[in-house]
């Protein structure tokens, strides 16, 4: 049996004080990639994040028939849109073209409905982690719109063979399950012959993914109306833009909250007055929880203030930042109650059993909720965290090891998928 990987984290031996830049947005790199794809000329991506999760939309752009040079040294990706015939080949009759999505969320469920916008059957598959995460809300829209899919194991799931055309103009999608099913659906939308108006059934999650695919689609010049019951995309074309993309907040959540449990000063720049990404908002709880927040016209800063209050709060819509909150949390002086995240049981692992399993591996007391979690203040006792295979877990289990002495992450290269440098950056605070 081959020995794992451990890594221990040190404890930081004064608080931080520095200006650390946060990668590239995931979330914002990969819906402007396949925007630029869907485009017809050539679109410049500066900034973009060089990880697992862009390397899988990459790849598939490519098996698709979309030329995509990338130079990770300047973070820059230049992206050959082919317009409507992406993964078109050789037409009707060909054999499948291969998607290989490997671990990535995003990839597999903007890719398939761009995938059936040509008659050429196209099959998206990925790592077992990903086979395991539900397609079928999306998968029925897309028979709904016309499509062909064919299941190449359990219904409903990775492997799927999908081909075109999508030719209805209206489609019914719950909205409780992931947010990506409905994002897929919207990059697709303008390359239909009349449009789609996408009901949403159910409460949407997520929504501020949701705007962020809209503002996406409009910077590569694609319209889209968007509400939390309803969204409509007229039929146009995408036109090739350089694209300017700004950090990740997800990310930057692990910075901020090293600040405000270690008492620390962290600015993360490249935040501008109106960022793309719903969870900049996860600075507001620091605040609610004590720490002090200033928003400049580029950056935001966060300052611990050695107190830190525990606080009831709705995280539906910045959901990947929950974990985050949950080491936070260990520190306060009062309980801390996340509601709202149901659906994070469906991610790379089971999000909310995952933490308080491992919260309490380290002696410290943490509940599972039917929608959430509540973590109560403790001392950390000496533990290596286990990841379950899952990036996010791995980058906030490590902040205890900021504070606490004893902490180590198993499995860490987990964080490649979408952060490859965290735990040089985390050493770099020091």
């Amino acid at each position: 049996m081959t020995d794992r990987e451990v890594r221990a984290v040190v404890p930081l031996s004064a608080p931080p004080d520095a200006e650390v830049p946060a990668p590239g947005s995931k979330s914002v790199t990969n819906r402007a990639l396949l925007c630029a794809a869907l485009a017809t000329g050539t679109s410049t991506l500066t900034g973009a994040l060089f990880a697992d999760d862009t390397a899988a939309m990459v790849g598939a752009l490519r098996d698709l028939g979309v030329a995509v040079d990338t130079d990770e040294s300047a973070a820059r990706m230049v992206v050959h849109g082919v317009g409507a015939a992406i993964g078109a080949g050789a037409g009707a009759g060909a054999p499948a073209v291969t998607v290989d999505a490997r671990q990535s969320g995003t990839t597999s469920r903007f890719v398939l409905p761009a995938a059936a916008l040509t008659v050429t059957p196209v099959v998206v598959d990925g790592s077992a982690q990903l086979r395991a995460r539900p397609f079928g809300p999306l998968l029925d829209a897309l028979v709904e719109l016309g499509a062909s899919v064919r299941p190449l194991d359990r219904p409903g799931y990775l492997p799927v063979e999908v081909a075109g055309p999508l030719t209805a103009r209206e489609v019914t999608i719950p909205g409780h399950l992931s947010s990506q099913f409905l994002s897929g659906l919207m990059l697709a939308a303008p390359l239909l012959p009349d449009g789609l108006t996408v009901r949403v059934a159910t409460p949407l999650v997520s929504v501020p993914y949701v705007r962020m695919t809209g503002r996406v689609m409009a910077a590569f010049g694609a319209a889209a109306d968007v509400t939390e019951t309803l969204v409509s995309v007229p039929a146009g074309a995408y036109t090739a833009s350089e694209y300017p993309v700004e950090p990740d907040a997800s990310a930057a959540s692990y910075l901020f909250a090293a600040a405000a449990l270690t008492g620390g000063r962290i600015t993360v720049p490249g935040f501008g007055a109106d960022p793309l990404q719903g969870d900049v908002a996860f600075v507001d709880l620091l605040a609610k929880m004590g720490a002090q927040v200033e928003r400049g016209a580029d950056a935001i800063t966060v300052r611990g203030t050695g107190t830190l209050h525990g606080i009831d709060v709705d995280m539906a819509d910045i959901s990947d930042t929950a974990q985050t909150l949950a080491a936070v949390a260990v520190y306060a002086d009062s309980p801390t109650r996340v509601r709202g995240i149901g659906f994070i049981r469906g991610k790379e692992t089971d999000r909310i059993a995952a933490v308080v399993t491992e919260l309490r591996r380290a002696g410290l007391d943490a509940t599972e909720d039917e929608d959430g979690f509540t973590i109560h203040p403790g001392r950390p006792r000496p533990t290596t965290f286990e990841t379950y295979d899952d990036h996010r877990m791995a980058m906030s289990l490590a902040l205890l090891g900021l504070r606490s002495p004893g902490v180590a992450i198993a499995d860490p290269g987990c964080v490649a998928k979408t952060f490859p440098t965290y735990f040089e950056v985390l050493d770099s605070l020091r």
